[in-house]
C-alpha cells in the first residue's frame, strides 16, 4: 500500500468512493478516514476526554508559532486543548479537508489535512500508527496557512 490518495473532497465522498483495492486495504482506508474524522472533531470541540482516542501517549507536535519552533509532548498539547475556547463554543465555521493519505503499510500512514480553528487555518502532517487495532497520531507537524485575526493554537 504505497499509493497516495489525494483529494480535497469531503470525508463522505472519500468514504463512498469506489475502490479496486483488496478488502484489507479498503478496511485500512476506511478506518483511517474514521480516525481522521475523530481528529477533526477533537480540533472543533476540544473535548479532551477523547484525546487518547486520537493521539498516542508518545505523540510529539512540531511547528512554528510567533516565529519560534514549538515542540509539545502529548500532555502539553492536551492542556492547550483543555484551556482553548473551542471553535464549537463560538459557533465558528468548520473547515476540514483531507488533502493526502499515504499508507506506508497496514500499520503506518501519513495524512495531510487542512483544518480551521476559529480564525486560523492550519495545514497538518499527521503520522499515524495502528496501535492495538486503532489508528493513533504519533507525530503532528503543523503550519499556519492563514489567519484572519487572533485565534487559537
Amino acid at each position: 500500500m504505497t499509493q497516495a490518495l489525494q483529494a480535497s473532497a469531503s470525508l463522505a465522498t472519500i468514504a463512498d468512493a469506489k475502490s479496486t483495492a483488496p478488502p484489507l486495504e479498503r478496511e485500512c482506508l476506511s478506518s483511517l478516514i474514521d480516525a481522521t474524522h475523530r481528529y477533526f472533531d477533537l480540533m472543533y470541540d476540544c473535548d479532551v476526554s477523547r484525546f487518547d482516542q486520537v493521539f498516542a501517549p508518545s505523540v510529539q507536535l512540531h511547528g512554528y508559532r510567533d516565529g519560534q519552533m514549538m515542540v509539545w509532548p502529548a500532555e502539553t498539547y492536551k492542556e492547550i486543548l483543555r484551556k482553548r475556547q473551542s471553535p464549537q463554543s463560538v459557533n465558528a465555521p468548520r473547515l476540514n479537508e483531507i488533502l493526502t493519505m499515504d499508507f506506508v503499510s497496514t500499520s503506518m500512514a501519513l495524512t495531510k489535512v487542512r483544518v480551521r480553528i476559529v480564525t486560523m487555518v492550519f495545514l497538518d502532517y499527521l503520522t499515524w500508527h495502528s496501535i492495538d487495532g486503532r489508528w493513533l497520531i504519533t507525530s503532528k507537524g503543523f503550519h499556519v496557512e492563514s489567519s484572519d485575526g487572533a485565534g487559537g493554537v
